[in-house]
């Protein structure tokens, strides 16, 4: 089972072009989307989740038991085989997480009490939430409210699920859990995860997409992106007022402040100066790499000279 994203493009009335001819092939598991705010994930989640119509392109589930889904013409079926956790969802806060589940589960067509009962404490087992399923949903913490949206998108067993922004916010046990929750139903399905933050891809998806301004710069698995810097992260540290002067010599991906000092990493195909030293490239210096235009092809691709979606660390198929 694929998703086939073809030429998608989307123009608000503002002016604003959030997907700029956008080509993606999203394989089984779990995938990510990386890229800075305003690089166009959302427009593109919510245009996978037939909550908004784009201009141009197209979009096919492939290979499902039914055949081949138009994602953008029939919304119907899509909406049969998907789930979808928003950046921000609302929940009614004096309603229980069972009696809640209970109504999606109905307005998902599951018509039949016994059934839908079954279901729904599967689910709330599935997110350790069947302790609290009596508990009011305002009552929840943010690692619990999380936990409650995925059991609302696995409602129907889809077999296309897409997260938006899920982890902001929770500490590190809700977010370990949460991971670990994303990883077990991504076995057998498409989980679209979307975000920021480049250690949710790194831990979670076996591919990834980083994206910036409507278009896909560069797509991989994790190793092939970090492996395309390999020798040519460098790094320094000086003071914070000679850093202006560092970009404009050298290829900077990332400053960071560190005990009172700017760390910084350049790329470079040869040491670039006496005080750098080498470093192991990371998967952060990859995402750096590629929003700057200094990965392999980001750089032709961000300036349109080649179709976003063709310029790839390796071809995600």
């Amino acid at each position: 089972m694929e998703l086939h994203i073809t030429g998608l493009s989307k123009t608000y009335a503002n002016g604003v072009r959030a997907l700029d001819d956008l080509t993606l092939t999203i394989p089984t598991g779990m995938f990510g989307l990386l890229g800075p705010n305003g690089a166009g994930k959302s427009t593109l989640m919510r245009t996978l989740a037939t909550l908004q119509d784009a201009d141009h392109g197209s979009a096919q589930l492939t290979g499902t038991a039914a055949g081949n889904v138009n994602v953008l013409r029939d919304k119907d079926a899509v909406r049969r085989v998907l789930g979808y956790l928003p950046q921000n969802f609302g929940v009614y806060p004096k309603v229980s997480a069972e009696d809640m589940l209970d109504h999606l589960a109905r307005l998902k067509g599951l018509s039949n009490k016994a059934e839908r009962a079954e279901i729904v404490a599967g689910l709330l087992r599935q997110t350790n939430l069947y302790e609290v399923r009596k508990k009011a949903l305002g009552g929840f913490s943010g690692g619990m409210r999380q936990r409650f949206g995925i059991a609302q998108a696995l409602i129907g067993r889809p077999l296309l699920i897409i997260v938006d922004e899920p982890t902001a916010g929770l500490d590190p046990e809700e977010l370990t859990r949460f991971h670990n929750l994303l990883v077990e139903i991504g076995e057998e399905v498409i989980v679209l995860l979307s975000t920021h933050i480049v250690s949710d891809v790194c831990d979670l998806c076996p591919n990834l997409a980083i994206m910036n301004q409507g278009r896909v710069l560069v797509t991989g698995t994790p190793q092939q992106l970090v492996a395309s810097l390999a020798g040519r992260v460098w790094s320094t540290s000086v003071p914070r007022d000679q850093v202006a002067a560092l970009r404009e010599r050298h290829a900077v991906i990332s400053t960071r402040l560190y005990t009172g000092q700017t760390r910084i990493h350049v790329i470079a195909d040869a040491r670039p100066g006496a005080d750098f030293a080498p470093v192991e490239a990371t998967l952060e210096d990859a995402y750096f790499a590629a929003i700057g235009g200094w990965l392999a092809g980001a750089r032709a691709a961000s300036r349109g000279g080649i179709a976003a979606g063709a310029v790839t660390a390796a071809p995600v198929h």
